[in-house]
């Protein structure tokens, strides 16, 4: 294992969190097994100079490939995988109800997190370069940004549990963190 790898696994079990779907047994566990995988994901990559190039993969098809000790994480997750050119990024945005987990598997990725501040106060905000072997995990409701503020592409990936259905965008503005908006699976994605 990668010293990154076993670094991101080393923080993910001393910063444990408290729903089930992110605990690092299951979705950053998940999402480190498939980054460090390339002959999972190497052929279907795509990158796309005007957004984002996504993939969501068959769970049944990768299943037939990883541990069995994550099958029954795997049966209950959604899992993509991404493209990131330079420049390219997330609005500010939660997962709704999912929980999950990213890793990078290629390149370097910055992550923005946001969480409301006290009220009537300004949200609280930190940043992140994320290298490759950099996993991540979160509960739901967590809101961050995601861009490739390097010059190289950057590959991911993403695992949500329960499944994706919706994310919510957001903007900082006067009254704190403000949802501008909702996407939802099936009708914008």
């Amino acid at each position: 294992m990668s010293t990154h790898l076993s670094t991101a696994l080393r923080d993910a079990h001393a910063h444990p969190a408290t729903h089930p779907a992110t605990r690092p047994s299951s979705a950053a566990a998940l999402a480190v097994a498939i980054g460090v995988r390339p002959d999972l994901w190497t052929d279907l990559l795509e990158f796309r100079e005007e957004s984002r190039w996504t993939h969501q993969f068959d769970t049944d098809v990768l299943a037939a490939s990883l541990d069995p000790s994550l099958h029954a994480e795997l049966a209950e997750a959604q899992v993509w995988l991404l493209t990131w050119l330079p420049g390219q990024g997330t609005p500010l945005h939660d997962h709704g109800s999912s929980a999950g987990a990213f890793a990078v598997a290629r390149g370097t990725l910055t992550e923005r997190v946001v969480a409301a501040g006290r009220p009537g106060g300004a949200p609280r905000q930190s940043t992140a370069d994320l290298e490759a072997g950099r996993v991540r995990y979160f509960g739901a409701h967590y809101v961050h940004q995601v861009v490739n503020t390097l010059h190289e592409p950057a590959v991911s990936v993403h695992v949500y549990a329960p499944r994706l259905t919706l994310m919510n965008t957001y903007r900082i503005d006067a009254h704190g963190l403000t949802r501008t908006g909702t996407e939802r699976a099936g009708v914008d994605w």
